[in-house]
Formats: structure tokens, C-alpha cells, sequence
């Protein structure tokens, strides 16, 4: 049996992730930016200079969140406020991270890779990812037609 696999390539990931930081700095943010494959695989990573220390893995792990899932970290609150018990055993877990900043790609309904972002308030970070994923759907919008 073969798999046929679609995922996003890394050139890509790469103008995703300019993306979100080009929208960050236009605000004068400082974020740390990941776009890993569908897989979890990192494609990309950009850092604004002077971004938190801490942004570089919590971005990656809000990205990690986000494609194991298969929605948005912003959403994990929402979704586990009856069942604190669930939240507190995720939040144990190494790469697991829920709040607002990580977002799934999607192309044709299939996840095909994430983005995370991390280094500003979590408001700003989701729409950094936002951001990294208007340009997603720019470029595919542009290559159809």
C-alpha cells in the first residue's frame, strides 16, 4: 500500500511565518514564530530581535498543540471548562500548550501543517497566527487562479 501524503512545503512555512512577523513588527511586537508540517516537523522558525526567551519554545508549542489536535489553542479553555481534571493532566505534557497563538493549516479541509506564535500578550499572538495564515490562503488563492 503507498500513502500519498500532502503537507506544506518549506518555502511555504517560510512566507507564513515572514507573515506573522512582518504583521508583529508592523505593531511593534516582538514574537517568535513556528510553522512545523503535519507531522510536527519544524519547516520554519523566524524571531523578532528581542523577542521574550521563553517565546522560542512556547511558540513551537502552541504550533505542536495545534496540528496534534487539530484546532486552535485559543479554543482549549472553552472546550475542558467542565473538566478541569483534563486540563490540568494536558497541561502536563511536554509541548502541550493551551492558549491563544497556535492555529492548524488547512488545505482542503486536511490539516497540512501549524503555526505558533509566542512573545506578545495571547491576544496579539492569535493574530499574528491569523495573520500567518491569511498569507496561506493568499498564495493558495493565487496559485488557482
Amino acid at each position: 500500500m503507498i500513502v500519498t501524503d500532502t503537507t506544506l512545503h518549506w518555502e511555504t512555512a517560510q512566507k507564513i511565518a515572514m507573515a506573522a512577523c512582518k504583521y508583529a513588527s508592523d505593531k511593534n511586537l516582538r514574537i517568535c514564530a513556528w510553522v512545523l508540517d503535519k507531522h510536527g516537523n519544524p519547516l520554519s522558525m523566524q524571531r523578532i530581535n528581542n523577542a521574550p526567551m521563553p517565546s522560542t519554545k512556547i511558540a513551537q508549542g502552541k504550533a505542536h498543540t495545534a496540528v496534534s489536535f487539530g484546532f486552535g489553542t485559543h479554543l482549549w479553555q472553552e472546550k475542558l471548562a467542565e473538566k478541569q481534571y483534563l486540563l490540568d493532566g494536558l497541561n502536563a505534557q511536554d509541548d502541550v500548550v493551551m492558549f491563544g497563538g497556535g492555529l492548524p493549516i488547512k488545505h482542503k479541509d486536511e490539516i497540512i501543517g501549524a503555526i505558533g506564535i509566542s512573545g506578545a500578550s495571547e491576544a496579539q499572538d492569535q493574530q499574528c497566527a491569523e495573520a500567518g495564515i491569511a498569507a496561506f490562503i493568499a498564495l493558495n488563492s493565487s496559485i488557482a487562479n
